[in-house]
């Protein structure tokens, strides 16, 4: 393959083979080896990178980019391509998820307005506010049940490149 820089760029962050194993998830022999000259996967080459943040062609001394090999040129592409797919999903599936909160706190105000009509009209009884604060008191634990167990799978096969993550209720201004 190419001259590797993998040594430089540890040692330039005053990290030792070990932090960088820690790191990127690799062995510490397999640190070693690639340091020492040997040829390393796509995958494992992909996770030294990102552990020390840079691209992949940086982990390489050719100053032509050209010079490198097709695989290499190929996966810093690959991965910025993926990473802003990644992104595009995980937006898409934070703004469902908010929007389910907005929508279950709309419910509890339009159920409480309504509740509050009712009593003013002598329609409903004064116990039925009993109704609105167990619907406030239930409303985050069921609503996180119904994400984790019925939606969490369809958000998942919509959007795989995203995570379940938990979104604000109250979105900051």
């Amino acid at each position: 393959m190419n001259e590797m820089r993998i040594a430089t760029l540890r040692r330039e962050r005053g990290w030792t083979q070990e932090r960088l194993a820690e790191a990127s998830g690799v062995a510490v022999r397999t640190v070693q080896r690639l340091e020492g000259g040997n040829d390393a996967s796509l995958e494992t080459l992909s996770a030294i990178a990102r552990a020390l943040e840079v691209p992949v062609r940086e982990l390489f001394a050719q100053e032509d980019p050209a010079e490198l090999d097709p695989g290499v040129r190929g996966l810093d592409e690959r991965t910025e391509a993926a990473a802003a797919a990644a992104a595009t999903q995980q937006a898409a599936r934070d703004r469902f998820v908010a929007g389910f909160w907005s929508f279950s706190t709309a419910v509890g105000v339009v159920f409480g307005i309504v509740t509050v009509l009712l009593l003013v009209l002598h329609v409903w009884s004064p116990l039925v506010f009993l109704l609105v604060g167990a619907y406030w008191a239930v409303r985050r634990p069921v609503g996180r049940f119904l994400l984790d167990t019925v939606l969490g799978a369809r958000l998942d096969r919509r959007w795989p490149l995203s995570s379940a993550t938990d979104v604000p209720v109250r979105v900051a201004r």
